[in-house]
């Protein structure tokens, strides 16, 4: 079987898409998937892309992808990769694409001088956790995770003398 991993393009959308409905469904979370494809493509390809796209085959036929970003490191003074998504088909598990995709990320990282690649992980997803520990990965148990969306980052934003809300 050969693996390969490659950038994703913008003609990948529909399958970037399909990937992910396909991990929320994983995820038990299809429920909250929102997103509009023209945005995606937008937000992913356009004039300042915020995220990156690979896209793993097997043999040639797309079997899995990661979505990752840049963060930054104030202690360390450099920046890191975030690993928004990670995901294998059911169908490919155990072929070693998944190592591949982290192993890539990881490559991706030392060539971009990156001080960490780092990520979240759902506290059910047993599987998941233990092939993250098989490959190194700590539980950064002193942190948790925030979040404010929807309504609340509206009202979040509209503060005073926030130059975005008086725009």
């Amino acid at each position: 079987m050969n693996i390969s991993i490659r950038a994703a393009t913008a003609a990948d959308i529909p399958l970037i898409a399909e990937l992910i409905r396909a991990l929320a469904e994983y995820e038990k979370l299809a429920h909250e998937v929102r997103f509009d494809e023209a945005v995606l493509a937008a937000k992913l390809f356009g004039p300042r892309p915020y995220a990156e796209v690979v896209i793993g085959e097997l043999d040639g036929a797309p079997q899995g992808f990661a979505l990752f970003f840049h963060n930054f490191s104030t202690f360390e003074g450099k920046p890191g990769i975030y690993l928004e998504d990670l995901f294998v088909k059911p169908e490919a598990r155990g072929s070693g694409l998944g190592k591949a995709l982290l192993s890539h990320l990881a490559a991706l990282a030392v060539e971009r001088d990156c001080a960490r690649l780092e990520w979240s992980v759902l506290d059910w997803n047993a599987p998941a956790i233990g092939f993250y520990k098989s490959l190194g990965a700590k539980f950064m148990d002193e942190w948790t995770v925030m979040r404010v969306e929807g309504a609340a980052l509206t009202q979040l934003g509209a503060g005073a003398g926030n130059p975005v809300a008086n725009a």
